[in-house]
């Protein structure tokens, strides 16, 4: 089977475009999240995408403060102990940004109706309260008839909701270990990128480590991903950072911060992009960038065994340039 490899900056430019329905995974501050796909969004120009999120945190940030959003739904954005996400909260406050906030179980529910086709997903959650009400789409209309309308239960008679499904135009899923074909193992929580992976009507993966899929047949049970869903495989190095990505690298905590404080103000947005977005075009200036320091001590943290049994496998530098050009 021939393989899926690009670049970043050409899956980039296939896989995204002004407006489209765009979603990533997995989630929260401690949680791998192909990051990088969304700096290299932002310096393609992308505009008025409408984000779909189970749950995020720095990629919607800085998607936000770079006005590449347009409109979201999600269940939680935030970074927790890491403060609120200053580019989010810019972007909703100035009105930039329309929000439309839902549970986290009902956006995972979502996934799972896009992922198996259905007409809707049943709720006993939310309901009844301003979840169900309140559409930051349509304001005026309270309460909401359209957001999550109410279904009757044919064999009860008992009243719940109706969940819209969700089918991204895009979904970029951040995997630990992908092989050149798009077969993928996933460590750590999954947060819906199982349902999500099926839910999208375009996959990408970005993977930490591209190995042999000789290492998918030795675990084809790990496989939350099979190629045959896949359009596009992308190999970068710490694309969750300043995220972790368990069993590889530790979250970055003062990045974290830093870039935080960066997107609270258009100034500090403008200097943040200026260093961490443009000022690196290769997997080698963007490994500089993070520092070689940094780089082994967030590698050696206590998660680090977790990918011995698979590092037998793990593809070369090289020869992924080779099969990337």
């Amino acid at each position: 089977m021939a393989h899926k490899l690009l670049s970043l900056s050409e899956a980039v430019r296939r896989f995204s475009w002004d407006g489209m329905q765009y979603s990533s995974g997995a989630a929260l501050p401690i949680g791998a999240d192909a990051l990088v796909f969304g700096r290299e969004m932002v310096r393609a120009g992308r505009r008025d995408v409408h984000a779909l999120f189970h749950c995020n945190s720095q990629q919607l940030n800085l998607l936000c403060a770079a006005d590449v959003i347009g409109k979201a739904e999600c269940g939680f954005s935030g970074l927790e102990g890491f403060g609120f996400a200053n580019g989010l909260r810019r972007a909703v406050e100035s009105g930039r940004v329309v929000l439309e906030d839902y549970s986290n179980l009902s956006m995972g529910l979502r996934f799972l109706a896009g992922a198996l086709n259905w007409p809707f997903a049943l709720a006993t959650t939310n309901i009844g309260s301003d979840l169900q009400y309140r559409s930051a789409f349509a304001p005026e209309d309270y309460p909401s008839r359209s957001k999550i309308p109410g279904v009757v239960d044919p064999f009860t008679g008992n009243r719940y909701g109706a969940l819209s499904p969700l089918r991204p135009d895009v979904a970029v899923v951040h995997v630990t270990m992908a092989d050149p074909e798009g077969n993928a193992i996933i460590l750590g929580t999954e947060w819906s990128r199982y349902e999500l992976s099926r839910a999208a009507k375009s996959l990408v993966l970005v993977a930490d480590f591209i190995v042999r899929t000789e290492c998918m047949r030795q675990y084809p049970n790990l496989v939350r991903i099979p190629g045959v869903i896949v359009d596009a495989v992308v190999y970068w190095p710490f694309s969750a950072w300043p995220q972790a990505s368990p069993g590889v690298h530790d979250g970055d905590e003062a990045h974290m911060r830093f870039m935080n404080q960066a997107l609270a103000t258009e100034a500090g947005y403008a200097e943040y992009r200026e260093r961490f977005i443009d000022g690196y075009r290769t997997r080698a200036q963007f490994r500089a960038l993070i520092g070689e320091e940094n780089v082994e001590r967030l590698t050696n943290g206590p998660t680090r065994f977790l990918m011995d049994p698979y590092r037998r496998w793990i593809v070369s530098e090289a020869e992924i340039e080779a099969l990337e050009a």
